[in-house]
This record gives C-alpha cells, sequence and structure tokens, in this order.
C-alpha cells in the first residue's frame, strides 16, 4: 500500500487522496485475488473431486460432498489470506484481523456442524447405527462447540481474553441447566435407552399415552419420532421412554412368531354327549382317528371297573365339545402357519353370557402383519365353519333375521299348547 500511496504522491496527488486511493486498490486487489482463489476451489477442485468420486465410488467422500464439507472449506482459504494481508492496511490491521478471524471461526463452526453430519450419515449406513444411534450424542457435542465457539468470537470482536468468559460458565451453570433442562434429560435418557438397549430405529412400539403405535425412525437427543400405521408421526420425549412405560415389540420380531389368541363362543345349548353315530363318523376324519380309538378304549376300561356300563350318568362319554376341541389342537398342530417350536393349545375358558369360549392359543411362523392376518383368518375360517360337523352352534347375538324366524314358529307353538 505505501508503494501505491508514494506512486500517487510523485503524480502530484494531495497525501490524504493518495491514501485513500491506495487503499481502494489494495482492497480491489484483494477481492479479485479472494475471488480467483474461491473459484478455482469451487468451480475446479470441487468438479475434480465430484467426477473422481464418481468414478471410485468412494460413499465417505461422497457423503461429506454432499454435506458441503469441501465448500464450507473453500470459504475458509478467502478468510485466511484476507487476515494474512492485514498488515498492509497499517491502522486497519486490528479492525481486519478481528473480523476475519470471527468469520474463520463461524465457518469452521459450519464446517464442524457438516463433519458431525456426515459422521452420522456414515456411521447410519452401518447394521450397528439401529442399536446405537449416536444422532443425540451428536447433538450434545454441537451444542457444546457453539457455546465454546460463541465465547470465543463475543471475546474476538471485544478483544478480551476468552478465559475471562469461560471461567464464567460456572457461574452460569444454573442458568444453563434451566435453560436445557430438556436437553439434559434427553441426554441421560438418550444413554439409558442405547447402552439397555431398549430402544432401536426400526422397532415398532406401542405407547398409548402419547398415541404412538408404529415404528421407531428417529432418535435424537430430545425426541424420539414414531411413524404410526396410518402414517402420521408421533413425537415423544426422549425421557418419557425411561420415566413411562411402552411396548416395544421387537422381542416378538426376534423371537420369529407372533401370538393368535383368539376364542370362539360355543352355544352351550349345543354341547352334547357323542353318539354312536357321531363317534363313527369322527373315525373317518384324519385328525381324530388315533383319538378316538385311544378314548374309546380308555373310557370303556373305565366304565367296566365302575360300573358306569349299567348306568348313563355313572360313566364316562365323549362329549362333542371336547372332541370339538382336540380337533382343532391337531389342527393347528398341523397347519404350515403355525410355529412348531413354540406353545400351541386350545383351551376352555369360563363359561360367561356369551356361552362358552374355546380359545386357540398359538405363534404363527410369520411375524409381518399380512401374513399374519392371513394364517389366523385361515384358522378361524375353518374352525367356523366345521363346527356345524360336530353339532355345535357358534354363538352370536340373536339378529333381526333370528327373530323372524321365532316370530313365526311362535304361532304354531300357541295351537301345540
Amino acid at each position: 500500500m505505501e508503494y501505491f500511496k508514494e506512486l500517487f504522491t510523485e503524480r502530484g496527488l494531495r497525501p490524504v487522496y493518495a491514501k485513500y486511493l491506495s487503499v481502494a486498490i489494495m482492497v480491489l486487489i484483494l477481492i479479485i485475488l479472494c475471488t480467483a482463489i474461491h473459484l478455482i476451489f469451487k468451480k475446479f477442485l470441487l468438479k475434480l473431486l465430484a467426477k473422481f468420486i464418481e468414478k471410485n465410488n468412494h460413499k465417505w467422500v461422497n457423503i461429506m460432498l454432499r454435506n458441503q464439507v469441501f465448500k464450507r472449506l473453500a470459504h475458509i482459504i478467502p478468510a485466511v489470506v484476507v487476515y494474512n494481508f492485514a498488515p498492509v492496511f497499517n491502522q486497519y490491521e486490528n479492525i481486519i484481523k478481528r473480523i476475519t478471524s470471527t468469520f474463520i471461526f463461524l465457518i469452521i463452526i459450519l464446517l464442524l456442524d457438516a463433519v458431525l453430519d456426515s459422521a452420522n450419515e456414515i456411521y447410519m449406513s452401518y447394521p450397528i447405527s439401529r442399536v446405537r444411534p449416536i444422532k443425540g450424542l451428536l447433538q450434545v457435542v454441537k451444542i457444546v462447540i457453539y457455546i465454546v465457539a460463541g465465547i470465543i468470537i463475543i471475546a474476538n470482536l471485544i478483544g478480551q481474553s476468552p478465559l475471562a468468559f469461560l471461567s464464567g460458565i460456572g457461574a452460569l451453570t444454573a442458568v444453563f441447566s434451566l435453560v436445557f433442562k430438556d436437553s439434559i434429560l434427553g441426554f441421560v435418557a438418550g444413554i439409558q435407552l442405547t447402552s439397555n438397549n431398549m430402544l432401536q430405529i426400526g422397532d415398532w412400539i406401542e405407547m398409548n399415552k402419547y398415541g404412538a403405535d408404529g415404528d421407531v425412525i428417529e432418535i435424537t437427543l430430545n425426541t424420539v419420532k414414531v411413524q404410526n400405521f396410518d402414517k402420521t408421526i408421533v413425537t415423544i420425549p426422549a425421557y418419557a421412554l425411561v420415566s413411562d412405560s411402552f411396548k416395544n415389540w421387537r422381542g416378538m420380531e426376534e423371537a420369529g412368531g407372533r401370538r393368535i389368541k383368539r376364542a370362539v363362543y360355543i352355544d352351550t345349548t349345543s354341547i352334547a354327549f357323542c353318539t354312536p353315530e357321531m363317534i363313527e363318523k369322527f373315525k373317518q376324519i384324519r385328525y381324530l382317528k388315533k383319538y378316538i380309538v385311544e378314548k374309546e378304549a380308555e373310557i370303556r376300561k373305565y366304565n367296566e371297573a365302575n360300573g358306569g356300563k349299567g348306568n348313563f350318568i355313572n360313566g364316562r362319554h365323549l362329549t362333542n365339545v371336547g372332541t370339538f376341541r382336540v380337533y382343532i389342537q391337531n389342527y393347528i398342530a398341523e397347519h404350515p402357519g403355525i410355529h412348531k417350536e413354540m406353545i400351541h393349545m386350545v383351551r376352555q375358558l369360563p363359561p360367561g353370557e356369551f356361552g362358552l369360549p374355546l380359545e386357540i392359543y398359538a405363534f404363527s411362523r410369520h411375524t409381518d402383519w399380512i401374513s399374519y392376518e392371513n394364517i389366523q383368518a385361515d384358522i378361524f375360517d375353518h374352525i367356523l365353519s366345521v363346527a356345524s360337523e360336530f353339532g355345535i352352534r357358534i354363538f352370536q347375538s340373536p339378529t333381526g333375521q333370528d327373530l323372524r324366524i321365532r316370530g313365526n314358529t311362535e304361532p304354531e307353538i300357541i295351537r301345540k299348547e
């Protein structure tokens, strides 16, 4: 700058004007230089890097390029050039250095932010990310970086030592703990969730308090996002998953079997002892042949030993509901959709106002929703259709058709009376 000032003074220009003109020329030269450096880096080097990535398929570098890590790095180089040129401007040197160093700090913050985002995206590409998500931890690191960088920038602008501001953080701890209460609670909850393997991305969870019934799609510092099966998204505070109760269906998926627990209600007026004709008919059924033969021998032996042969009530006899239960048990035991290595049974529940509940308790081989419902529907379609073959009626509340039939039969009953 002194060179231009002396040159303009020798040409007859006043020293004041020569000074301002030399400053303007140096600023112009600096702008041209910084622009040229920036354009070379952005237009040439970044494009060259993008072609190299496309050719060699470097996943990590591609993610960093997509998150603008290198683009933000390109902004630092012109700022460093301006910082090094600051002594040229004499009395403006300190101001220029403060402004450029502040700008460099801001770019470094944005650069670290992009690097952390890239690190999270790279980590998410590995299966371990479902078990140990790190997004919440990276958010804590970002908060710490923002606080420290903000203190350094303010200290730099006012020309004070950052240590003076850093020493005051202890006095502001109570304020920070109040302002960032949710973040602190969420961070602690996130550590508990991941360390105890309570929650993973992709888990199906139920939490009625928050209307959540779907898959976990994101775990962050403060919240857990759940996409319900109706495609709505519910946001749950992270600490609520530790302090409250929620149901995680991951165990069902890992076990490989989904529970079927549903009952059919039998009209108790249709329950009766089996007649000889019914027994002969049941012997022709593949699922019952062995049972009928063994049971007949057992009952015959009991009746002969206990005098039940002469008195029907004193003896043991096959019932249609008991035979029906065994048929269902054998049917589901051989059903291709039932998990053979898990418990499967048919049990009677206490009779009630809707009849006798006959509950099927088993596990399907497939855990996905569609396959599970198809298997369950296939089993109960068969059970409801075959019940009449055992002389059993399935209970249901009377319909209008039932009442009309009953109304039409009432006059005949009255006439007979």
